[in-house]
């Protein structure tokens, strides 16, 4: 909803108030600013002009060279190839080093060698249309017929300067989608006097009696109907003043007719229609449902077809609008229209809302009526069109108003429970003070009890009233309160532990993948999973949509190579993906089946390869503080490649496994690459993650380091190496690094060469020779007892 803020100040008057002011307090009162703009700042160094002269160009047939007064003293000359200027004209003159909308700018130079010092502007230069001065021409210089100074910047001389400020209206504060509505809520939030102007129709031209004749046959969808006839229409533009303010909230100016209809419903908020009365046969409006296949063609051209769900306005003998939508093709204003019927309703904003939506027309009346009216808003909105008829010099009134009128005029009655309020709120106000903050939005009292007013639908609880109090009080007034026995907006320490897996994953290069939990019995088949394996066992769905989704998965890995073949077979060369899947172990058949939570991560490429997916479970593993863990060579696993597997654990219990998928099973995807998993348990890591950091000083003492080169078995793990000299070392170990493995002519074939770095430091004192050579001998005997011994 767009605000003039030149229109709100007709009824309240905000002095000159700095407009980021404005919207920053109606914010914080409840009506939230989108933003604001002015017209015509886009406009810059444009001026009124008078021509004084006109001379033709001697190089050209179509260019004047022209003098023009800009009330500085010397005139300015410029060069212009409009033809429909005369000595006289007031028009935009576009300075040197001037600006137009679009980011157009304007310097001297000449034309055809004479020097033109700016130049005379059209209406599309300024941003305008033939609709907002219709005396204008559009392929010509903008010639001002309204007095101006000169000098004076353009858009302030024709009124190309109003400030508009768009609200963003909740559908339960239908009053606000007028500018009425929203000066009530600004005079509230500012404590201004607020006024609104009663209209007074003079008439006397006569009664309408015998030419009209109105009736609501579904009073259920149509609790008012009002109506006025306007004789001896004039039709013409409308006066500039009506012409801005309708420019200004976003709407066409057409002509007066339509304009004043158009003007009544952003002033008031109450769509408004106007019929010609020639084409309502027999002079009767009847508002009803329509009949099942019943047509009408409304003024957009559209032909629809209606049903007993949509209510319209009907003449004796056909539908002449749809009610709260749009007007019927015939009951449009047009030139040789000489009689009119102004209507003003109260259409059920529901039937409205199922009827524009039927229909497929969603009208700016119709977005009005579905939030739903007040009733009472009917008479005083068609007094006004009348009102506007007589100012505009439009057409004569007649004496008489039509009206159908079913709506019960009851008021929403409310108890005040100032205590509730202040516990609700956790405020302190007294009742009196409550009662002056809504006798500013216009409720009345009835001792303790509120009657709210019939332009407030949404006033039902005292929710309601309180939050009436809060906004006008000042939101910023109230004290804040931390949420009684909530949560405290905090991660959990498993939530914390997951969202430190998905950060390294994806620092370590992998995109997350989600994958669902059910899935084919045939996937285990796929995988080589043996028929006696327990992992078959699965949890079966009861009502499965399909073979492809019917059991519930006991492992997620052939989810993630489901991904990886999708992406091999979508030729991206590279991939790799995890997941945090979930993972389901059935128990007995009446118990729930043990959930489980796995790190499934899966890759193929020219990066990918078993060192790089164990480089990646050990990052996960040191950056969840999980150690003890060991790794060991396995052959057992049936997905896995039998002599490029390995099996993890921790203190006996298994954590996880890793290694190049088996070749027939990444054929069975479609996977022509190598393919490398490893799969975590994330609820074994979790029990054994390390959470509490301990701080550790910096280091007073020297470190030592010393070289170890081994010969051992080709069998014989490095780790297991490692284990040794971790063993032997005991406290004063701080660092092992494997530098290099030999395998060559120098040493016998079936042994290895295996040279190890290690760095050992005391916390309390620095190391003695001696207290080295006896750690070293403890390393040495520990190594030959793996089967290492030094190499010579």
């Amino acid at each position: 909803m767009n605000l003039s803020m030149r229109w709100l100040k007709e009824f309240v008057t905000l002095d000159d108030m700095p407009i980021r002011d404005f919207t920053e307090a109606m914010t914080m009162s409840g009506s939230k600013v989108e933003g604001w703009e002015t017209e015509g700042s886009e406009i810059e160094n444009v001026i009124m002009g008078k021509v004084l002269s006109l001379e033709k160009h001697p190089d050209s047939d179509h260019l004047w060279i022209t003098q023009i007064d800009t009330g500085s003293g010397e005139p300015i000359q410029i060069v212009t190839g409009a033809q429909n200027l005369k000595v006289g004209d007031l028009v935009p003159v576009a300075m040197d080093n001037s600006l137009l909308p679009g980011g157009k700018k304007i310097k001297k130079g000449k034309l055809r060698g004479v020097e033109s010092n700016g130049m005379l502007c059209s209406l599309s230069e300024l941003g305008l249309t033939k609709h907002d001065f219709p005396y204008a021409i559009e392929d010509g210089i903008f010639v001002i017929q309204e007095d101006c100074a000169l000098g004076e910047p353009v858009c302030k001389a024709i009124g190309f300067d109003d400030t508009k400020v768009e609200f963003e209206i909740t559908s339960n504060r239908p009053d606000c989608f007028s500018v009425i509505g929203l000066a009530r809520e600004a005079a509230a939030t500012f404590h201004k006097p607020f006024s609104v102007h009663t209209p007074v129709v003079k008439a006397g031209h006569g009664s309408c009696k015998g030419m009209l004749d109105v009736k609501v046959e579904a009073p259920d969808l149509c609790s008012i109907y009002s109506a006025r006839v306007v004789k001896n229409v004039r039709v013409k533009p409308s006066p500039r003043w009506m012409r801005e303010r309708l420019r200004a909230m976003g709407v066409r100016p057409i002509n007066n007719i339509v304009d004043i209809t158009n003007y009544v419903m952003l002033e008031y908020g109450q769509p408004m229609h106007s019929f010609d009365l020639r084409f309502i046969d027999e002079g009767k409006i009847r508002v009803r449902r329509a009949q099942d296949g019943e047509t009408i063609t409304t003024l957009d051209g559209v032909d629809h077809k209606l049903t007993a769900k949509n209510l319209v306005i009907a003449d004796a003998h056909k539908p002449i609008a749809i009610a709260g939508v749009m007007g019927g093709e015939y009951s449009g204003i047009v030139g040789d229209t000489t009689t009119i019927v102004f209507e003003s309703a109260c259409f059920n904003g529901v039937s409205v809302r199922t009827t524009a939506r039927d229909q497929g027309m969603r009208t700016d009346a119709s977005s009005r009526y579905e939030k739903g009216l007040d009733p009472n808003n009917c008479l005083p909105a068609l007094e006004r069109a009348c009102e506007l008829v007589e100012l505009l010099d439009a057409g004569d009134v007649l004496d008489d108003r039509i009206v159908d009128d079913h709506s019960s005029g009851e008021r929403t009655r409310i108890h005040l429970d100032a205590d509730w309020i202040n516990r609700f709120l956790d405020i302190q106000l007294t009742a009196d003070e409550m009662k002056a903050i809504l006798s500013k939005l216009e409720c009345e009292f009835d001792g303790d009890d509120i009657l709210a007013p019939t332009f407030r639908p949404d006033l039902q609880h005292k929710a309601d009233i309180a939050e009436e109090i809060a906004r006008f009080y000042g939101y910023n007034k109230i004290p804040g309160t931390a949420l009684g026995g909530g949560a405290q907006g905090k991660y959990s320490a498993r939530q914390k532990f997951e969202r430190t897996i998905n950060d390294t994953m994806l620092a370590l290069g992998a995109s997350e993948i989600m994958t669902y939990s059910f899935i084919s019995p045939k996937y285990y088949d796929k995988i080589l999973m043996p028929a006696s394996s327990p992992l078959r066992k699965s949890i079966t769905i009861s009502n499965p949509l399909g073979e492809d989704t019917s059991i519930m998965r006991t492992t997620a890995l052939p989810s993630m190579l489901e991904v990886l073949s999708r992406n091999y077979n979508n030729r991206n060369a590279d991939a790799c993906l995890f997941e945090l899947a979930s993972e389901y172990i059935p128990t007995s058949e009446d118990k729930l089946p043990i959930e489980k939570t796995n790190l499934v991560v899966g890759m193929y490429g020219n990066h990918a390869d078993y060192f790089t997916a164990k480089g990646m479970a050990e990052q996960i593993l040191g950056k969840l503080c999980v150690y003890g863990w060991e790794i060991e060579a396995s052959s057992e696993e049936p997905s896995y490649h039998p002599g490029r597997c390995a099996v993890l654990s921790i203190e006996g219990e298994r954590l996880g496994v890793i290694g190049e998928i088996h070749p027939q099973v990444a054929e069975n995807y479609g996977i022509s690459d190598r393919v490398y998993c490893f799969s975590l348990d994330a609820d074994k890591m979790y029990e054994y993650a390390k959470s509490e950091k301990t701080y550790t000083p910096l280091p007073k003492f020297p470190a030592v380091t010393r070289d170890l080169a081994l010969l051992c078995d080709d069998g014989t793990p490095v780790l297991t190496l490692e284990k040794a000299i971790i063993r032997g070392a005991g406290n004063l170990l701080e660092k092992i690094k494997l530098f290099d493995v030999y395998k060559g002519e120098q040493i016998d074939s079936s042994k290895k060469s295996v040279a190890f770095s290690i760095t050992m430091r005391s916390a309390d004192s620095t190391l003695t020779d001696e207290r080295i050579a006896g750690t070293m001998k403890k390393v040495m005997k520990e190594l030959e007892k793996a089967g290492a011994i030094l190499r010579s």
